[in-house]
């Protein structure tokens, strides 16, 4: 707060005052120009008094020339960048990038692994008759499959992290392996040799027009789980529906519109586990998880083989 004797004097003193410059005036007019904002060269150099600073009234004015040019920006006073700090962002971001590679690399050898095993049994068990004969002659084989594969599915997904010390997770994922292959090397041992080719061959393009897919496309699939859920759950409503009406032996196609169906439902999920094993989405798997990245991969890839089979041994039909 200022007091009353700092402040300048009335506009009628001022004008009578001897520092007043008449020059100020503009020729033919009763009124005097504002003096100028900006500082002079001496308004420092004398005392305090705010008369006395004569450098401000006793020039005539200050042109443009003699003011700062220089203006300020945004990044005034703000530090420059430290040439340490940007190594080490680029640094942070390279070893992020090179651990989801190596996670991706690990998910997929996985996969291979456990492809190769399914589609070896599926083979033997439709080329090989004594073997074709002996899984469909004993049915009782296919059904402890498939509460070994319920089973081991839960505790797979219930233990997602990896154990330290033994890697039970990978035991679990390769009984569980054998089991699905089972299963499908004895569905496959009812149709024909040339429906098998044939859902192979549609099951193999499909995978890998997906997997080009996801990682070009810039859509966001992984936000897109909760309508997976509800046509999963669609899923399971029809598919029992359908094995009520072919009970009854009532429309025969449906069971071929049920197939379409589960393949296109499958091939989303593979679209959305794809793009969550890939990392630049909403949601991604965390690089520890590459025994459930690969687990969730093989079940789609599985399950459409098994669809299109159903498909492609009604066409042969």
């Amino acid at each position: 707060m200022t007091s009353k004797i700092d402040n300048p004097p009335p506009y009628e003193d001022a004008l009578h005052h001897p520092k007043y410059d008449p020059t100020l005036l503009q020729q033919g007019s009763a009124d005097p120009l504002p003096p100028s904002y900006s500082p002079g060269p001496d308004m420092y150099a004398g005392p305090p008094s705010y008369w006395g600073q004569a450098g401000m009234w006793a020039a005539p004015g200050i042109s443009p020339s003699a003011m700062a040019t220089t203006i300020p920006t945004l990044s005034a006073g703000m530090p420059a960048t430290n040439p340490r700090e940007m190594e080490g962002f680029l640094s942070t971001q390279w070893e992020s990038t090179s651990v989801r590679h190596a996670f991706i690399r690990k998910v997929y050898l996985i996969l291979a692994a456990q492809l190769t095993v399914t589609f070896s049994v599926v083979a033997v068990f439709t080329f090989v008759e004594p073997v074709k004969m002996f899984v469909i002659k004993y049915p009782g084989i296919y059904w402890a499959s498939l509460v070994v594969y319920f089973m081991v599915y839960c505790i797979l997904i219930c233990c997602k992290e990896p154990r330290r010390r033994f890697p039970w997770n990978l035991v679990l994922l390769a009984v569980f392996t054998v089991a699905l292959s089972y299963m499908s090397g004895t569905i496959s041992s009812y149709y024909e040799t040339k429906a098998v080719f044939l859902a192979m061959g549609i099951t193999a393009l499909v995978c890998v027009t997906v997997t080009v897919f996801c990682f070009q496309t810039k859509v966001d699939f992984t936000s897109c789980g909760g309508f997976l859920c509800i046509a999963a759950i669609l899923l399971v409503i029809i598919g029992t529906v359908t094995a009520i009406v072919l009970s009854f032996h009532y429309v025969p196609w449906l069971h071929m519109l049920y197939a379409a169906i589960g393949a296109i439902i499958y091939t989303l999920f593979l679209v959305y586990n794809t793009q969550l094993l890939i990392g630049n989405r909403e949601l991604a798997l965390s690089p520890e998880e590459y025994v459930y990245g690969a687990l969730s991969l093989y079940i789609d890839i599985v399950h459409i083989f098994l669809f299109m089979l159903q498909i492609s041994g009604s066409a042969t039909e």
